[in-house]
């Protein structure tokens, strides 16, 4: 028995071709947008062919990951839509096989890529990440000079704290320089302000060259280790028109050690993610009960009991002889009140202390905690995303039926966009410790969810979700938009009107609209008791219609393009939108009731019955033209 049938090799080929194209055509858009982000990092650094590989190399490791959900997402809407564009899924689904038998190869390759997707984040992706920061580490070490910002204090090179307030990217000229060095000790405290200067690398690149022009240099002249104890501390102050500086750096290419960034989330694979976890979770820990027995020994018996070594034996023994509940009842109003006032106060700066240590000792590892649980559980959203994407992908491609690179791309990157904003929502409360991380991290994949198993029914019930005509019919409907006819001459006449006969039925149709218009006083407000509780068929205005259809049906086999033109100026008579918004008694007595709906639809249907009377005055004007020109017919 074959385990593939035709069928199924013949969708997992046209599959598979457009799978390969989408997924390069997606890590090259990721690849570019990541490089645009780090630009700054690699142009005018001087790097060799090899660095630029590597960095190119590792980046595309990285991506690969976000690259593949997109890609199975735009592949699955593309080649569904090309089936249905080529009525070949209406020929597969004519030889009795249902749309999940159609999905099902697809279905199986796409999980066999959950899992290779899955392998790969927690294998290969580690490497690529702890890699790729080594190299974008060494690379901002190379040629600082073009990495100082505007604005701030710049304090990457050793020693130095350089402030630019402005720079000019084509000289490289720095305006507005101020240097604080502190190169061994607070004796050699230096400040230096100039009017501009420039840092540039020597042609060794093991120095950087710093000439400054018109600025001041200020220097501590006190050598005593007690300086700064005092208020007043003796400096040199030095003007200088222009002066150079050589400090010691290494501006070559140099590769950093790889594992400085082992600690890193990203860069571990699951075990060593629970590892890491549960070593923050015991330093967590052991900060926290540390911090409670110093509040315990700080608080609960030295400010009771100052001085006393056994002051918390005192307390406890105190406690059980006299209670404090009595001793507190045997106070006066006003001891009592000083009383809480004192262990209020005591108690806030108790709170104040213990959230300041534990903010301080505990913060950056809660931080590293939430990146550690996001990043094991980020590792399996991202790989159940393609399996999401695919019941968004095939149905939605099934339903709308278009395929090539134009609506599939479309409503592919607003799904995506929509996913990725969502995501990143979560990550980010999940980050700051708004939301906990497990539900940060799975919040798109709970939204994509009930949106994929809704496509697939739809799809399988062969719904027309995305008719858009349909919907503009709706609409137009809806709000009482007026509907134009579109009819053309006929390229084959069977038999021609019957000219005559029609010449009595449109005069005797105009008469009738006479009669209905004088009878009827259509530009008077209608009465919102008898439209939803009093209702009243309005035959006179249906057999207008119906009459009138029929007359237009016969006119249209004319062969006289005036004829043809002049039935496009005749407007469709509506017959029961100006009498009840529904057909059903109760829903017109509810939609009464509910007042603000019933104001909708009692505008509405007055909005009809005012179009009503115009329509009829033009169906007599259209109709004496219509007239004259039949009987030139006949005659």
């Amino acid at each position: 028995m074959r385990i593939l049938k035709k069928l199924d090799i013949f969708i997992l080929k046209g599959y598979l071709q457009l799978f390969a194209g989408t997924f390069f055509i997606c890590l090259f858009i990721f690849l570019m947008q990541f490089i645009w982000k780090f630009v700054d990092d690699l142009v005018g650094k001087g790097l060799t062919w090899d660095v630029l590989a590597k960095f190119f190399w590792y980046c595309s490791l990285t991506l690969i990951p976000l690259s593949v959900p997109l890609a199975v997402l735009l592949a699955c809407l593309i080649s569904y839509g090309n089936f249905g564009e080529r009525f070949e899924l209406l020929a597969m689904k004519a030889s009795g096989i249902p749309l999940i038998r159609i999905l099902m190869p697809v279905l199986i390759l796409v999980v066999l890529i959950c899992s290779g997707s899955f392998y790969f984040q927690n294998k290969i992706s580690p490497e690529a990440n702890k890699q790729l920061y080594t190299l974008l580490w060494s690379m901002r070490q190379k040629s600082p000079e073009l990495d100082i910002p505007e604005g701030i204090f710049y304090s990457d090179i050793p020693g130095y704290n350089l402030y630019v307030e402005r720079k000019d990217a084509e000289t490289g000229m720095l305006y507005g320089v101020m240097i604080y060095t502190n190169t061994e000790s607070y004796e050699d405290t230096q400040i230096v302000i100039a009017d501009s200067g420039r840092l540039q690398s020597t042609a060794d690149k093991t120095h950087l060259k710093l000439t400054l022009y018109d600025g001041e240099r200020f220097k501590n002249m006190d050598n005593q280790s007690g300086a700064m104890l005092r208020a007043n501390i003796p400096y040199m102050r030095e003007s200088f028109i222009e002066e150079i500086d050589y400090i010691a750096f290494n501006t070559q290419f140099n590769l950093w050690d790889a594992n400085l960034f082992a600690g890193n989330a990203q860069a571990k694979n699951l075990e060593e993610i629970y590892r890491g976890i549960d070593s923050i979770r015991s330093r967590t820990d052991s900060i926290g009960h540390s911090i409670y027995d110093n509040a315990k020994r700080t608080y609960l018996a030295r400010m009771l009991t100052p001085g006393r070594k056994d002051s918390a034996k005192i307390v406890k023994e105190a406690a059980e002889i006299a209670p404090f509940d009595s001793l507190f009842a045997q106070l006066r109003d006003d001891q009592k009140s000083t009383a809480w006032k004192n262990a209020f106060s005591r108690a806030e700066t108790m709170r104040s202390e213990c959230e300041f240590r534990s903010s301080c000792y505990t913060a950056d590892l809660n931080t590293q905690l939430r990146k550690h649980l996001m990043e094991s559980q980020k590792k399996y959203t991202l790989s159940l995303s393609c399996l999401l994407f695919f019941f968004i992908g095939a149905p939605l491609g099934a339903i709308i039926r278009k395929g090539g690179l134009g609506i599939p791309v479309v409503v592919s990157v607003l799904f995506f966009i929509f996913y990725y904003i969502i995501n990143v929502a979560g990550e980010n409360n999940a980050k700051v410790g708004a939301w906990d991380a497990y539900f940060g991290e799975w919040l798109s994949s709970m939204v994509l969810l009930p949106i994929g198993g809704w496509l697939t029914y739809k799809a399988n019930s062969d719904s027309v979700v995305f008719d858009m005509e349909g919907y503009k019919k709706f609409f137009m409907k809806l709000f009482g938009l007026r509907i134009s006819r579109k009819l053309s001459r006929k390229e084959v006449i069977i038999y021609d009107p019957d000219y005559p006969k029609c010449y009595r039925e449109l005069a005797q149709l105009i008469e009738d609209c006479k009669a209905y218009s004088t009878s009827h006083n259509l530009l008077m407000m209608p009465s919102y008791w008898h439209i939803f509780f009093h209702y009243q068929e309005d035959t006179t205005v249906r057999e207008i219609s119906e009459r009138l259809e029929a007359l237009v049906d016969e006119l249209h086999n004319s062969r006289q393009n005036y004829v043809i033109a002049l039935l496009n100026m005749i407007p469709y008579i509506i017959p029961d939108a100006h009498t009840r918004p529904f057909r059903n008694a109760k829903r017109n007595k509810w939609a009464g009731i509910v007042l603000p709906v019933g104001i909708f639809f009692w505008l509405r249907i007055w909005r009809f019955q005012l179009r009503l009377s115009i329509d009829l005055d033009k169906l007599q004007e259209v109709g004496q033209v219509l007239m004259k020109k039949i009987k030139q017919e006949y005659e």
